[in-house]
């Protein structure tokens, strides 16, 4: 997730011109569930006591805040957990990044707390995995319907453009593609 929101960054700024994306919560948590049950519906998660949803709770807050505040939030939280390598189930954490994303705080508690999120948090992973087929993320899915997983590393600036287009063309409207894979390890030499 962190790569493809650093690369669409890069792209809306090579363009000139902000994309229209919809971050929607995948729970790997659930995807990853070797258990019968649903990561959103044991008592820990309900009462609070466990921060495994944390994150997706405190971004679907933050997404009521507007595309921009949720933006900032979210590249802020990306920024923590990939760069920082902070842990996203430590409230302090979240704190720091709405704190540092420039979010309303008192408006953030409040929605954040609110039992309806995990509401929400089901019924989107629910929607993508039984809907789209997702499996994991980033999983984009296309006006058309069609959908496409992608594995990827950040690419330097004066390419984020071109692959985006190329990418995007291939995910969104060739529906013969399947799967692109580029054998590994050593994969990809000599890129990190």
């Amino acid at each position: 997730m962190y790569n493809a929101a650093v690369w669409l960054a890069k792209v809306e700024e090579s363009i000139g011109e902000k994309i229209e994306i919809d971050w929607q919560p995948f729970l790997l948590a659930q995807a990853n569930n070797d258990k019968e049950d649903k990561v959103w519906e044991r008592p820990e998660i309900i009462d609070g006591s466990d921060n495994t949803l944390l994150a997706h709770r405190a971004g679907l807050a933050a997404k009521r805040q507007g595309k921009e505040a949720f933006q900032s939030f979210f590249m802020t939280l990306l920024r923590a957990r990939h760069e920082d390598k902070k842990d996203l189930n430590d409230p302090t954490v979240i704190q720091d990044a709405v704190e540092n994303s420039g979010i309303d705080q008192a408006r953030f508690r409040e929605d954040v707390a609110d039992p309806t999120l995990l509401k929400d948090l089901a019924e989107s992973h629910t929607k993508a995995v039984e809907e789209v087929g997702a499996f994991g993320v980033p999983t984009f899915v296309f006006p058309s319907g069609k959908a496409a997983f992608l594995k990827m590393f950040i690419p330097p600036d004066e390419l984020a453009a071109e692959m985006y287009e190329s990418l995007f063309k291939t995910m969104s409207e060739f529906a013969y593609v399947g799967e692109i894979k580029r054998p590994q390890p050593p994969w990809p030499h000599g890129l990190i």
